[in-house]
């Protein structure tokens, strides 16, 4: 059932790269002066396969819990969750508050969490009430993850539908960070300890046993002779696995997608472990907070586009990054060349 995520992602227009960079050439500026937002620009032109624009950004957040919840390595209770896919669908979350700002769709969809969540604003596809304690078992069955990345799948292709420009997804799940640590430590082979960072506000004895819980269960699970998938299922969450279902659809689909900060990165990971090409799709928004987050993206050269020491996911950092793109685009294509703007020769670089 999941032999379609392995299938490649789109190729980019590497014409359209080409016109781009000739573009950002001739416009009435010196070479390079406007940095990032000139390689923004040319990636998206590529993916596009024109003149860039980021008109229709479309958010999607995943929900579920995780049974590793129970061996506490969250400062929180699993019941925030639900509480908070409540305030998600009330208005009264950041992304909410980010969504409503950038007039973007905002889809909210609960693979399992351990409260009901049965109001409306939430579409409700529930996998299980929580994934397995991955200390014990594996966190999900093959069947599960099947149906979590499936899930992914179809969000993006509804957002598609809706015209999707550019893909942001979200993610709300206590006890998601320690999946996302495990998932990042043995795809990047970096430390559990380098990774390992407060969530949601543990102190330092908290991390210290967080680390030592995870170390656990790679061990109890010779996680690292796994594959990228069965990682996923081994020591992911529903609402991992969704995104990695969505990342792969999108980059299939060529649509772009704005990685969030930590969990978000962490889906990225397993996304281009299972198809390498998917990372051609990727922008990357914002560096988080969490301690790990810098070699996350180490492992996926990449360079976020801000740093506000953001951690709060949701995909509100990736939100925040939206504005910056839709400039990026807007310079790109409404700047005068030298020609239109009968400016002679180069300017120099100050």
């Amino acid at each position: 059932m999941r032999d379609w995520i392995f299938e490649p992602a789109k190729a980019l227009d590497l014409k359209a790269q080409q016109e781009a960079q000739e573009r950002q050439q001739q416009l009435t500026k010196p070479l390079g002066s406007l940095g990032k937002l000139e390689e923004i620009a040319i990636s998206i032109a590529a993916m596009q396969g024109g003149a860039p624009k980021v008109d229709r950004p479309y958010i999607c957040v995943f929900a579920a819990d995780h049974g590793i919840a129970a061996s506490g390595v969250s400062a929180f209770p699993q019941e925030v969750t639900a509480q908070m896919v409540a305030n998600f669908a009330n208005g009264g979350a950041a992304i909410s508050v980010l969504a409503k700002s950038l007039m973007a769709p905002f889809d909210i969809i609960n693979l399992g969490t351990v409260s009901a969540t049965d109001f409306p604003g939430v579409n409700n596809q529930f996998v299980a009430a929580g994934t397995a304690n991955m200390l014990e078992q594996p966190a999900m069955s093959s069947e599960q993850c099947d149906k979590a990345l499936a899930i992914g799948r179809d969000a993006l292709l509804n957002a598609k539908e809706h015209g999707c420009e550019l893909f942001i997804g979200g993610d709300m799940g206590i006890g998601n960070t320690t999946s996302a640590t495990a998932l990042a430590a043995v795809i990047s082979g970096a430390s559990v300890a380098q990774l390992t960072g407060p969530g949601t506000g543990l102190d330092s004895k908290g991390v210290a046993n967080k680390v030592a819980i995870i170390e656990q269960v790679l061990a109890k699970h010779n996680a690292s002779e796994l594959s990228a998938d069965q990682l996923l299922e081994t020591l992911g969450g529903f609402e991992i696995a969704a995104l990695v279902g969505s990342y792969i659809s999108a980059a299939q689909q060529g649509i772009t997608v704005l990685v969030d900060g930590f969990i978000c990165s962490a889906a990225a990971m397993v996304a281009v472990a299972i198809c390498p090409s998917s990372r051609d799709w990727m922008i990357f928004s914002h560096g988080s907070a969490e301690p790990g987050h810098r070699l996350m993206l180490k492992h996926l050269s990449a360079t976020a586009v801000l740093d506000l020491g953001m951690r709060l996911g949701e995909g509100s950092g990736a939100a925040v990054c939206v504005p910056m793109l839709q400039v990026a685009c807007k310079l790109h294509c409404q700047m005068a060349t030298f020609a239109e703007a009968a400016v002679a020769g180069a300017i120099d670089e100050g």
